[in-house]
């Protein structure tokens, strides 16, 4: 499993990577083992200011759906668009190309209470 260190996570196995005011967020490595195989990815929140926890779109594997949730509260600025023709990018590269939603965020200080990758790391061993 891969958990690089300069992004946070959620124990809902989100990750999110901050850029200035704006975060690109995503589902874990682990999340998307455990998942199998993707098969299409729901965001239809694009536009939309969220709070912090809450639904912002699901992810289809081939045995399951699952909710994605907001690890920062912010606005929904765009949606990988190539997801929607290969949903497999997230099974593929998770951290990369498989990005989920670009948000801008409305309270930078909620990222500094996420779990470290060594945290998580931590979280998903038990």
């Amino acid at each position: 499993m891969n958990f690089p260190a300069d992004l946070k996570y959620t124990k809902d196995h989100e990750w999110i990577r901050v850029e200035g005011n704006d975060a690109f967020i995503g589902i874990t490595d682990y999340a998307q083992s455990e998942l199998g195989e993707i098969v299409f990815v729901d965001i239809t929140t694009e536009g939309e200011t969220l709070d912090q926890e809450e639904v912002f779109g699901t992810i289809e594997a081939v045995k399951t759906v699952s909710d994605l949730f907001m690890p920062v509260s912010g606005k929904v600025v765009e949606v990988n668009a190539e997801l929607e023709d290969q949903p497999e990018l997230v099974n593929e590269d998770a951290y990369g190309k498989g990005w989920l939603v670009k948000v801008t965020l409305s309270d930078l200080s909620e990222v500094d209470a996420l779990l470290s990758a060594s945290d998580y790391e931590a979280l998903i061993a038990k």
